[in-house]
């Protein structure tokens, strides 16, 4: 496939290039580095230093053979936009261009306002430069399983069957989105389904859990091409945040009571959840919704796993209740179905203790460069 990934320099995006790469298709990235602006900006920088995206993809020919095309340039300008798919022309687009933090987009109005305008501008972007330069493509979204917030019932996979008044109907499932950044998706969504089924769109919006991990097959095979791992209060995300608090001797920060549920899953099975939803694509006016995620933890069984593993590695692990920035439940019923990508081949890597270990031995070797006044909130709802 011509495969074009918007947002490639991402946590998310630089591994799935390469993955595809690797598995020889033709990849183009396109990417404006906004997330390493802002987390300059913010004192949110990742943990391991990061080539620029051309220098990445260089150093990933040298190594591999396989060749990755890059753009520097914001998506949200609408001409860079149609420019660049309609001289790509792909089978398959890959939207990650988003700008990704909930904390960042509660921070103040400079910073929800770039939120919105940057998520939404690009999805809107994409979208016509697929009608008028790529209708046959199919897109695969990133979404969020954030999208849906903890409703009492089950979560379904994007649609639910509703039966009022002696007539039924199917829906996209009710949304409460915790952040404004998770509204964002929210809007991507309805976006979408618009787009769907009034032009004939083929797209995949992938829901997915908070992502932990620093390994692929391709990252392990050089410094220079490991994701962006941030661990900070902005940009990390909760189970890398615990890991480098473990490593730092910083007690794990537990927000309020603890009792927040999510689904979780490993950076190499959102790589694997990505091809699946690309060789499998949705037909002409379908949106496709997976929930992508593997197991479901709550903080605190977080922060039970984490301190479990570090202590048997002599890391003298602390947990730490503090009082919760976010506004959100504590304590709630989450339930989520997410049997679609295994029905497709989705092989899950579990958050063993093997698996924690082997991310904490990664974290040791970068200690020195843990800068623990990035680990405490410093951004709150209220």
């Amino acid at each position: 496939m011509r495969v074009l990934i918007l947002g490639g320099d991402g946590y998310l995006g630089w591994p799935t290039a390469m993955d595809f790469a690797a598995a020889g298709h033709e990849v183009t990235v396109v990417d404006n580095y906004l997330r390493r602006i802002i987390a300059e900006e913010t004192n949110s920088e990742a943990l391991l230093s990061t080539p620029s995206l051309t220098q990445r993809a260089a150093k990933f020919k040298d190594i591999t053979g396989h060749t990755i095309e890059t753009i520097i340039g914001d998506l949200a300008d609408p001409e860079l936009m149609m420019d660049v798919v309609k001289n790509t022309s792909p089978d398959t687009i890959i939207h990650y261009a988003e700008q990704p933090s909930a904390p960042y987009s509660m921070r103040g109005f400079p910073e929800a306002r770039k939120t919105f305008k940057n998520n939404l501008d690009v999805t809107f972007n994409v979208i016509w430069a697929m009608l008028e330069h790529a209708p046959q493509a199919h897109m695969v979204k990133l979404g969020t399983m954030g999208e849906y917030g903890t409703p009492n019932i089950d979560i379904e996979e994007g649609w639910i069957d509703i039966d009022h008044k002696g007539r039924s109907g199917r829906f996209l499932f009710p949304r409460a989105a915790g952040s404004l950044y998770h509204t964002t998706k929210v809007l991507d969504t309805d976006l979408l389904w618009f787009y769907v089924r009034t032009y004939g769109l083929k797209v995949t919006d992938l829901m997915q859990g908070p992502v932990y991990g620093l390994s692929t097959d391709q990252a392990d095979l050089d410094p220079a091409l490991c994701p962006n791992f941030h661990y900070d209060d902005i940009f990390g995300t909760l189970v890398n945040r615990f890991l480098v608090q473990a490593v730092a001797g910083v007690p794990l920060t537990v927000y309020g009571g603890g009792g927040q549920t999510r689904g979780y899953l490993n950076l190499r099975d959102t790589l694997q959840c990505v091809r699946l939803a690309a060789e499998n694509p949705a037909s002409e006016g379908e949106l496709k919704i997976f929930n992508q995620l593997t197991e479901t933890f709550s903080v605190n069984q977080v922060a039970d796993k984490v301190q479990a593993v570090g202590n048997s590695m002599g890391l003298n692990v602390e947990v730490k209740s503090i009082p919760n920035p976010r506004k959100e439940l504590e304590e709630h019923y989450y339930n989520p179905v997410h049997s679609g990508l295994k029905e497709l081949g989705l092989e899950p890597h579990l958050m063993t203790d093997d698996v924690v270990a082997q991310m904490l031995e990664r974290i040791i070797e970068a200690k020195d460069r843990i800068v623990a006044d990035r680990i405490m909130p410093r951004v709150s709802w209220k």
